[in-house]
């Protein structure tokens, strides 16, 4: 089994990487890219190789997608080692046979099953996993509160062949939030991966009105602990609702409206949006005991070519995802 480094990093940020203007891509369930320090491409459809400015490791990189709760489960692999040691990070109970199969397929030897937080809205397939692959460590924040294997806190490392992710806590969201970056140094991929859980995601972040969230904690950890890595950072969440699979740190930083203003105004948009949250849940309820459905008149305007009343019928899913982000 592959050891945990444990200690603190001694990663040194650069204050001069250049905004990383690539908008956001649309899904693919093998979206799959290589990526240099110089290119984005499309590789082969089945793997690819992430290169380290030394060439001296190669990072196989792999974003998989679970439709029904819209979250994305990371392959990470180092194929340059004998083993191909891989982890997996926020995996998900329905998809893990398929997870296996594609592990099993590019022969790699799966260590570690990773959690960013202890997940809302699925099942985590670490114990699934476990229960099919033997051997395999699961891992997630001590501060969560869960289950697993191995506990990890701020500063820790894990490793897997000569390739490692830093361990970040981005609290905030959830108390056991925690963001896994890839390595800083000349063998380690560039640009650096940043794996953000809920505490990031395409323009927009994590719920902070359940499991023990903070609007001001996630503000703090965002910009202490995230935005202070390079600005071509690649950011991937663990959800996203709108057909997006990647950013950067410089474009959340310019463009996500949840994290751009200053802490009153970030306050205030973050405590509103959980209102209508709140607001849609209750209506959700509401609407539930009549029959999952509400009625609205709507009185058009006298000039209005339609002349008279207009009878709209609104369900409370669809009023849910109107103000559900």
């Amino acid at each position: 089994m592959l050891p945990l480094r444990f200690g603190k990093t001694s990663s040194l940020f650069s204050p001069n990487i250049l905004f990383s203007n690539f908008s956001p891509r649309q899904p693919r369930t093998t979206l799959l890219s290589h990526i240099t320090t110089k290119q984005l491409r499309s590789q082969s459809p089945m793997a690819s190789s992430y290169t380290t400015s030394s060439h001296a490791s190669k990072l196989l990189f792999r974003q998989l997608f679970e439709k029904e709760s819209s979250t994305y489960t990371y392959l990470l692999a180092d194929i340059s080692h004998p083993d191909k040691p891989a982890l997996l990070i926020d995996p998900v109970d329905k998809t893990v046979d398929r997870d296996l199969s594609v592990i099993k397929e590019l022969g790699l030897k799966l260590v570690y099953a990773l959690n960013t937080h202890v997940h809302a809205d699925h099942v985590t397939g670490t114990g699934l996993i476990k229960s099919k692959v033997l051997g395999v460590k699961s891992i997630i924040s001590k501060a969560s509160g869960s289950k697993a294997d191995i506990f990890v806190v701020p500063g820790d490392t894990v490793c897997f062949g000569d390739l490692f992710l830093e361990v970040r806590a981005t609290p905030g969201h959830t108390l056991g939030c925690v963001t896994y970056v890839s390595g800083d140094g000349p063998d380690q991929p560039n640009p650096r991966m940043a794996f953000t859980g809920d505490a990031i995601l395409i323009r927009g972040c994590g719920r902070t009105d359940f499991q023990g969230g903070n609007s001001t904690q996630l503000y703090n950890s965002v910009h202490s602990q995230i935005f202070t890595l390079p600005k071509d950072t690649l950011i991937y969440p663990a959800h996203d609702y709108k057909g997006f699979t990647v950013s950067t740190v410089g474009e959340e930083m310019q463009y996500n409206p949840r994290l751009t203003k200053d802490e009153v105004v970030t306050s205030l948009i973050v405590h509103f949006l959980i209102f209508k949250d709140l607001f849609a849940f209750y209506v959700c309820i509401s609407n539930w005991l009549k029959l999952c459905s509400i009625w609205y008149q709507v009185k058009l305007d006298s000039g209005n070519h339609f002349g008279k009343s207009a009878l709209y019928i609104l369900h409370a899913t669809e009023l849910s995802w109107q103000f559900v982000d």
